[in-house]
Order: C-alpha cells, then structure tokens, then sequence
C-alpha cells in the first residue's frame, strides 16, 4: 500500500486517499480471480492492456456495452448486503455483448461513493469479480471516485463496460430469421436488474420487513429482490464454439421487457409471436403486479416476466437446441415463433 502520498486537507474535504490504497489492496485477491492468458498488464497502471486470441478469427470486430445496476442498488443499501450487486454490473452488460455473438474479453467498472470504505469496496468488487468469472472475462480495471457531499456517506453508483470480440462474418444480427423459426427463451433469476423503481414504490421496501421469509417466494423479500442478474456469456460461447445447433438471433430482455427488446433482433417484416401461457413467471411477478395493481401489458413491458434471454433457432433445430441448453445448465422452453408481419411482438 501506497505510504507517501496523504493530503490532511484534502481528508478534512472529505476524501481519504490512504483508504483508496487500502481499497486496491484488499480487491487484488478478487481481481486476480478473473484473470486471462490475454491480459498483460496488472491492476494499477493507467491502462489496461489486452492481447486477444485472434486464432480462427480472420476479421475481428470488437463489440462493447455499457450499462449500470440502477436502483436495485437502493435494496443492497437497505440490506447493508453489496457481495452480489456486481454480478448485475456486470451482466447487464456482458448479457448484452454476447446477443451478437462476441466472447466477452474484459470489464471495467466504475464506482462513485459518498464515503470510500475500503471493507465494503471490496465486497462489491467481489461481485465484481465473481460476473467476470461467470462469464469467463476479465476485470482489468476500474475506478473508485470518493465524491463527499455529492453522494450519502453509506450509498454508492456502480456502472461498468464491457468488451468482447466476435469474426465479421460470424456476426449474429438476426437478417436470416425466417417465418416459421422458433423462439426460445431462457429462465431468468428473477427480476434481475430492471424496474426496481416501479418495484419500490408498489413493495414499499422501505417501511417492509426485508428479512421476514416470504412462503410465496421460498426466501425473504430481500433475498428475492436481490437475486443477482443471471449470466449467459459461458452458455452461448459454449454453442458458438460447438456449433451445436445455429443461433439466428438474440435478444437480453431488460428494461421495457419483451416488448420493447425482443424486436431489436429481428428483420423487417417478421413479426414475433409470444405464448405467455408457455412458461411460469416466477412468483416475485404476481407479488408486484397484485401490490400496484399492475395491467398485464404494463407487466410485459417493463419486467423481463421470467425469460432473461431469447433465442431464435430454426424449426429443424428446436429439439436439437433444447437439449443442448438443458446440457449447460440452462432452462429453456418454447415461447412461440416468428411470422410474416409488421416487425415487433405480439403477446398471445
């Protein structure tokens, strides 16, 4: 740890640079977890220095993400629990890279605190660390913005980006979908990082028992809620690399839900049909759309309803695909297929 350097005026505004050092010190371990035969440089410099495995690859196209955890951050706040709000940074933006087919290659994150307490800094970067684990890059970097005064002493914002590489010509952008191919979507763990101010307000978090278990979900309020964001980096490099079965699109249901991102992966004049009777919203949904007396449509367009990826296959291909997906841990079910029409979705 850095000795030298400390301001006693600058710690009297509000900003101990001795407990950044400390910061640095106690993420390293974490760091060290998400580390690539591709990085070069260590945690520290001014740069992060990447050398990608080109190997296969004859034009590479790099794709990159940016995205941040949003008021979910105001449950890790109430809980005084900050190990797995990481895992969302991270996912919502490696979720979203891979829907064209890239491999992830590295994250940097981006932390602004009120107050810099090296203990709880590290406990988030160990989530942090722990996506780019899940999702098989690397963290090679990041900031810690001590900002008194602009932020509480006990809140922070996180955010992040990521990078990832895919070959031009493998480039998945959903122009070969067809009438007739199917859609198959992946569970999701929950309402992973999206709509929690609607959540809020409707579950009255605050003035609610966060601990007390809930027998509807299986766990506490606050369990439920905090569920981290699911990964699927490892599972679609996983059919990429094997060539199992094709995948003809992708799309990360985020915020607006199935709704608004399902469409982003499909050409003009194909239309998506979605059978919502074809899977199980898990119970958190029923809980939030009871408590604010939310319509169905409202539901559909701002939570991601259970499904946390969705897949366009070939017909052919479907029971090939599912069981594939079954194989790597994931569970998948038919939720419709695309038609002839006007390009977006329709819920039926």
């Amino acid at each position: 740890m850095n000795t030298n350097s400390f301001s006693e005026s600058y710690k009297a505004a509000g900003v101990d640079v001795t407990a950044g050092y400390r910061a640095v010190d106690l993420m390293k371990a974490h760091v060290g977890r998400t580390m690539t035969s591709e990085v070069l440089s260590s945690i520290g410099g001014f740069g992060a220095l990447v050398l990608p495995d080109l190997s296969g690859i004859s034009e590479p196209v790099l794709v990159s993400g940016t995205d941040g955890v949003g008021t979910k951050l105001k449950l890790a706040f109430l809980q005084n629990k900050h190990d797995s709000v990481g895992i969302d940074c991270v996912a919502m933006c490696v979720n979203d890279i891979i829907c064209s087919g890239a491999r992830p290659l590295f994250f940097l994150d981006y932390l602004a605190l009120g107050k810099n307490v090296p203990e709880r800094v590290a406990e988030i970067v160990s989530g942090v660390a722990e996506g780019c684990v899940q999702s098989g890059c690397a963290l090679v970097g990041g900031e810690t913005a001590e900002m008194p005064g602009f932020y509480p002493e006990d809140e922070y914002d996180l955010a992040g980006f990521a990078v990832g590489i895919v070959d031009k010509k493998k480039i998945i952008d959903g122009s070969t979908i067809v009438p007739g191919d199917k859609l198959i979507g992946l569970a999701s763990n929950g309402l992973h990082s999206n709509g929690f101010s609607l959540v809020r307000k409707v579950l009255k978090v605050e003035n609610t028992d966060l601990a007390k278990f809930r027998s509807e979900l299986g766990c506490s309020l606050g369990e439920e809620l905090l569920k981290p964001t699911r990964l699927y980096a490892k599972t679609v490099v996983s059919i990429l690399s094997n060539k199992t079965f094709t995948i003809k699109g992708m799309s990360h249901i985020t915020g607006g839900g199935i709704y608004e991102n399902l469409p982003r992966m499909l050409p003009e004049g194909i239309k998506a049909e979605v059978k919502t009777s074809s899977w199980a919203p898990p119970a958190i949904f029923k809980l939030i759309a009871d408590a604010g007396k939310i319509p169905s449509r409202d539901m559909y367009n701002t939570f991601n309803m259970g499904v946390g990826l969705i897949m366009a296959v070939g017909a052919g291909e479907t029971d090939k695909a599912l069981a594939e997906l079954k194989k790597l841990g994931e569970t998948p079910f038919i939720i419709g297929e695309c038609v002839s029409g006007e390009k977006g979705v329709e819920l039926i």
